[in-house]
């Protein structure tokens, strides 16, 4: 049997995931929690655990790994984020009705750099 060194192992990317919150009357959702690897993981199962829709979107989730936690996402943001908060609405709302659930959106992520404003 041979023994192989940690370098020789094919090394599964970090994943990345970041939690929004919006309160009501609030100007935009909040990032609220970010992490990669095992805080990724972390924030996933706490999703999962609450019942938390999870959407997989590596654009977005990269574009939202810039901005601070406790702050609000940026304005270019917002029509992305309209449409992935009106997914999740529908979502629960088929869940009330006995309707299966709608297809995720397939959300456009607008291409800007960090320098605009992320």
């Amino acid at each position: 049997m041979a023994q192989r060194d940690a370098d020789d192992l094919p090394r599964k990317p970090l994943q990345s995931a970041v939690a929004l919150a919006y309160q009501s009357g609030a100007a935009a959702p909040k990032v609220v929690a970010k992490g990669r690897g095992l805080v990724a993981e972390q924030i996933i199962a706490v999703a999962a655990e609450h019942g938390v829709h999870i959407h997989e979107s590596k654009e977005l989730v990269s574009l939202l790994m810039e901005v601070d936690l406790d702050q609000q996402i940026p304005p270019l943001l917002y029509r992305v984020i309209a449409e992935l908060l009106a997914w999740l609405y529908h979502i629960e709302a088929a869940q009330k009705t006995g309707q299966p659930p709608p297809p995720a959106p397939d959300l456009s992520v607008p291409n800007e750099s960090p320098d605009n404003g992320l």
